[in-house]
């Protein structure tokens, strides 16, 4: 029986079946693929085990996220390599260190958990609240020249109503907002929605305008035909400058005194980390400012014989106890355009940014945005315009929903 065992393990698989079928010889020799030992084959069960054991290969550590000049050849005969966003880590894991603002940990995992914990429960969540500039007159090439049409102005304005309700607060609960800041871009569309907007917000403080948050074209978008060498220059261009405007705005709070790295130090860079300290607006200031401004406006009302007793009634409404905030929220509102804001949108959601054009936000829309404490990031509202009536419901140049 050994023998016969030794002498079928030998064999190829066909030579096998044959011993046992008693097939002709010629037909064997002629359909048998290999004569490799059935000893030295491998169990296709085991080698894919072993294929789904094997580790996803990640990226290097501390790879920045963003396009990488280094990069040569074209990626799908598309566009160049080089602007292709990449990611820090490959989708669709999160890359926690995002905004280079990630606490340091001591690996003390007991310590790390409860001080992760009590910056989740006392940071500072910040809002963001996007808003797409109203419809304008397209015909012209200077900017100065394509203002708002009258359908835009009346989206400016209920957009201000709306954004006036929000930040109101629901009830004692949920009061008021803690609008630090308003911004705009330098565009005219643009600023002449945030005046309109801005009449509805007399106690919020407004940013000069900024160039950086201009319409532009942020990064090849997907799907898409090979692009032409004026679209790559676009890109090279114009995707740094909006790259710095996400920056800006898209980072989330320090950490309460006492639960920061030495009270202030954060893993990331130490220069971007500066830069980013005066934004931080203490609510001493900006009370100061507000009665400052609201003085202004009393003086101005004096002057011009005007309803002084309607600019009192603000300032004493401003400063009632219903009207503090909960500073564990700060908002900011920033107009802009809608290739910028689909940007913002996927980066700050760690998409990838060529998935934009995808994306459709109407004229006036809000995209809210929330940045926790512990760095995570959610989008609570999506070119919404529930605030504007059918009519004046518009993406540029198209009405309503039928294009």
């Amino acid at each position: 029986v050994t023998k016969d065992v030794l002498t079928a393990i030998k064999k190829t698989p066909l030579e096998v079946t044959a011993t046992a079928n008693s097939p002709p010889k010629e037909t064997i020799a002629s359909t048998k693929p290999s004569m490799t030992p059935l000893l030295e084959q491998k169990n296709p069960l085991e080698t894919m085990q072993e294929q789904q054991t094997q580790p996803t290969p990640l990226p290097k550590e501390n790879v920045a996220a963003g396009m990488q000049k280094d990069e040569s050849g074209e990626f799908h005969d598309l566009f160049p390599k080089r602007q292709l966003w990449q990611p820090a880590k490959p989708y669709p894991l999160w890359d926690d260190n995002w905004d280079g603002k990630k606490i340091k940990l001591s690996g003390d995992k007991e310590a790390d958990r409860d001080r992760l914990r009590k910056i989740r429960k006392e940071g500072v969540t910040r809002h963001i609240i996007l808003i797409r500039h109203g419809q304008y007159d397209e015909t012209h090439q200077e900017d100065e020249k394509r203002i708002l049409t009258e359908i835009g102005r009346k989206q400016a304005d209920l957009t201000g109503q709306r954004i006036a309700e929000m930040i109101k607060g629901a009830d004692e609960k949920f009061g008021p907002c803690n609008v630090k800041i308003m911004r705009v871009s330098g565009m005219a569309r643009a600023k002449e929605t945030a005046d309109i907007i801005a009449k509805h917000l007399p106690n919020v403080e407004r940013a000069e305008p900024d160039e950086v948050f201009n319409e532009g074209r942020p990064s090849h978008h997907i799907p898409v035909g090979r692009v032409s060498s004026s679209v790559i220059k676009k890109v090279d261009d114009q995707h740094p400058r909006i790259e710095e405007a996400f920056k800006k705005i898209f980072y989330r709070a320090p950490p309460p005194k006492g639960l920061g790295d030495d009270d202030d130090e954060v893993v990331g860079n130490e220069e971007e980390e500066q830069k980013e300290e005066p934004k931080v607006v203490t609510p001493v200031v900006e009370e100061t400012t507000k009665v400052e401004k609201e003085d202004n406006q009393e003086q101005q009302a004096e002057n011009k014989g005007g309803e002084v007793e309607a600019v009192k009634k603000i300032k004493e409404e401003s400063t009632t106890p219903e009207t503090k905030f909960n500073e564990q929220h700060e908002f900011e509102i920033v107009v802009c355009h809608a290739n910028v804001l689909r940007y913002f949108l996927c980066r700050a959601l760690q998409l990838p940014p060529e998935a934009w054009l995808r994306l459709c936000t109407f004229n006036c829309s809000l995209t809210y945005m929330t940045i926790r404490p512990s760095g995570t990031v959610s989008c609570r509202m999506l070119g919404d315009i529930g605030h504007l009536p059918y009519g004046l419901s518009t993406f540029s140049q198209h009405h309503g929903f039928n294009w």
